[in-house]
């Protein structure tokens, strides 16, 4: 063999890769939810304010208009934080396309939650506060955390690409 020459044993990657797309996915996962995590809590706690701040908010005579702005609050801080932590890696598209999908994917999702509710109140018959909370709040929220996760990966935070690239890829991991 000579100088110029190296002998080289072929080197499985698959291992590594896998290993990092787990890594990847685990801590994009746990940024998501932390995320989501905040954003409870600024609607919670806006949404408490305007109702109950010192016994009678100001909108205590209007919850679910207090409730509308607490979840736009809410949608906007997690906007952020989604686009500059969980999905940071991906560089998007136009920002005003980003938010026009995320508020859609968030409309869909809280339909998801509130059709959990739904089926169990009216499918069901069920109305009692544990079934409400065990439908609504958790399975709901379960269903709607699983749905925004896989639109915001997959549609609002994608990485610009062509269309051909996107079909491309769609068609290749049998979407």
């Amino acid at each position: 063999m000579a100088s110029s020459e190296t002998a080289t044993e072929p080197v499985d990657r698959t291992g590594d890769t896998l290993r990092h797309k787990v890594v990847t996915a685990l801590r994009q996962g746990s940024a998501f939810l932390v995320v989501g995590a905040i954003g409870f809590l600024v609607d919670a706690g806006t949404y408490n304010l305007l109702v109950f701040w010192g016994g009678d908010g100001v909108l205590n005579h209007a919850p679910l208009v207090a409730k509308i702005i607490s979840i736009l609050v809410a949608t906007v801080v997690t906007y952020f934080g989604n686009k500059w932590w969980t999905f940071a890696h991906k560089q998007g598209g136009s920002p005003a396309r980003e938010y026009l999908l995320y508020t859609v994917f968030n409309v869909v999702a809280i339909g998801l939650q509130l059709g959990c509710l739904a089926f169990s109140r009216y499918v069901l018959h069920l109305s009692s506060p544990l079934a409400d909370n065990i439908s609504g709040t958790l399975i709901g929220q379960i269903v709607a955390v699983v749905f925004r996760y896989w639109a915001y990966d997959t549609f609002v935070f994608a990485e610009s690409r062509s269309g051909r690239d996107l079909r491309d890829t769609r068609t290749r991991s049998g979407r």
